[in-house]
Order: structure tokens, then C-alpha cells, then sequence
């Protein structure tokens, strides 16, 4: 489906750019890290364990958006409706989200195993208290962090029907 833009979604250590970058080359896409898209003041922000305010967010969301060109793979954490919403907005095309759900154990500990990463453990309770799950009402693939990245990805794959 190269006529979508998919967004990998989820708290911090969910595996969003992981399973991103290997779902993009399963299916041929192009893959873009939001990560990458940060301001240098949210991350210094975010380094010191200060958690983004909506103000911090949303240029950055905006930019994240105008990304989403169909047949893109974006990982993004996209926690609230309003910051999904607003990418909506503004991606060029169809967007939908593939949310990546774990336990709070699982998270924590890919958090502490991930090296040069600039979100540090504490901001790792905010993230949870911020996140608003994807409604019925949104366009979204709920899937599990607890397989394998190749066995996400392939989940991934059948429920999008390619």
C-alpha cells in the first residue's frame, strides 16, 4: 500500500524506530525518524528530563506531518488525538497509525538496554500519563511489542493487506 503514509507510534522504548525502519524495507517504502525532526531546544529539553509541553510539540508535529508523503513509514511517538489529529491535517495524503503496545517491564527495559538515545528513563512516566490509545473512531493497527521485530513487521504486513 504505497498510496498511504504510516505512522509507528507509541511511547519512548516501544520499538517505533525499529519496527519503522524494518516495516519500510519489507515493503519498499522510504523511512523517516521523527526523532530526527526535533528541534535542538526540545531535545536539550528532553535531555535535562524535562518533558515537552504541547507548545515544544507542535511546530515539530507539523513538520513530522509534512513529511508523511504517501509511502512513507514515519516512527513518531503521535500520543495524543490532537497530535494525531494535527499530523492528519497536515500529511499530503491518507495517513494511518500503527500503534505499538507493551508492558511498563517490557518498555523500561528496552529503555535501559538502548545506547545514545537522548530520552532519558525519567521522562518515561510522562510519556505514559500523556498517551491517549488510539480510538475506534481513528484509522489504526493496534499491535504488540512482545514477538520479534520480523514477526511485528509480518503482522504488521498481513493486517494492512499487502
Amino acid at each position: 500500500m504505497t498510496g498511504v503514509a504510516y505512522v509507528v507510534m507509541g511511547v519512548s522504548g516501544c520499538g517505533k524506530s525499529t519496527v519503522g525502519r524494518a516495516l519500510a524495507a519489507r515493503l519498499n517504502l522510504d523511512f523517516r525518524d521523527g526523532d530526527e525532526l526535533h528541534p535542538p531546544a526540545n531535545i536539550a529539553k528532553m535531555v535535562r528530563g524535562e518533558p515537552l509541553a504541547d507548545v515544544d510539540r507542535e511546530p515539530w508535529l507539523r513538520e513530522v506531518g509534512a513529511e508523511l508523503r504517501p509511502g512513507t513509514v514515519m516512527a513518531c511517538s503521535a500520543l495524543r488525538r490532537r497530535y494525531r489529529d494535527l499530523l492528519r491535517e497536515v500529511a499530503p495524503g491518507d495517513v494511518l497509525f500503527i500503534y505499538l503496545h507493551g508492558t511498563r517491564e517490557t518498555l523500561i527495559e528496552r529503555m535501559r538496554r538502548r545506547n545514545g538515545h537522548f530520552m532519558p528513563i525519567a521522562l518515561f512516566d510522562s510519556q505514559v500519563a500523556t498517551l491517549e490509545e488510539p480510538g475506534r473512531d481513528e484509522r489504526h493497527l493496534r499491535v504488540g511489542i512482545a514477538p520479534p521485530t520480523a514477526e511485528i513487521v509480518e503482522a504488521i504486513v498481513s493486517l494492512v493487506g499487502k
